[in-house]
């Protein structure tokens, strides 16, 4: 992600269709987004990427390193009106850039316990439920259960096998 891909990525992250199921859920300012993007830009243990299709921004993805050596967490999403299958082009995409190019050894990933795409999609990749943080996430108002994934880079390559998932 560039400084070029700003608007283009608030525009997604703003979008109802994402905002809803985001930790954060406010319409973010240009400001606010600016200040997110310069402070996270300079630091070396954040990854932002954009997938683009046909020079379009189609999806948004950050990895973000944990105190463990070889795992970090990811977050993503995918434009509500992207073409059909986008997503899962981001998950793989996503995936092979970290196993294969940045060599990490597991990615982590969370969902709100009533995020069912997301809890589907995770599962869909091969990531295993680890666990649930309980009431870790508080809204403002409720506080709700976080659904805990992982994926280890044996299983990602496994996939790869000839009975493993054709990418």
């Amino acid at each position: 992600m560039t400084t070029a891909d700003l608007d283009s990525v608030l525009k997604l992250r703003n979008h109802t269709e994402i905002r809803r199921y985001m930790l954060t859920q406010h319409e973010i300012s240009v400001e606010e987004h600016a200040s997110w993007f310069n402070r996270v830009s300079q630091n070396t243990g954040i990854e932002l990427l954009v997938l683009e299709i046909d020079e379009k921004c189609c999806g948004f993805i950050q990895f973000k390193e944990t105190s463990y050596v070889g795992v970090m967490d990811w977050g993503f999403y995918a434009a509500p009106d992207a073409p059909k299958g986008t997503g899962r082009k981001l998950g793989f995409a996503a995936l092979n850039h970290a196993f294969k190019r940045e060599n990490l050894h597991k990615i982590c990933g969370q969902a709100l316990h009533w995020n069912q795409p997301s809890i589907e999609f995770h599962k869909s990749l091969g990531f295993v439920q680890e666990g649930i943080l309980r009431d870790q996430h508080f809204d403002g108002a409720t506080y709700h259960d976080l659904v805990c994934f992982g994926m280890l880079k044996r299983e990602w390559v496994a996939k790869e096998s000839p009975t493993g998932i054709d990418k």
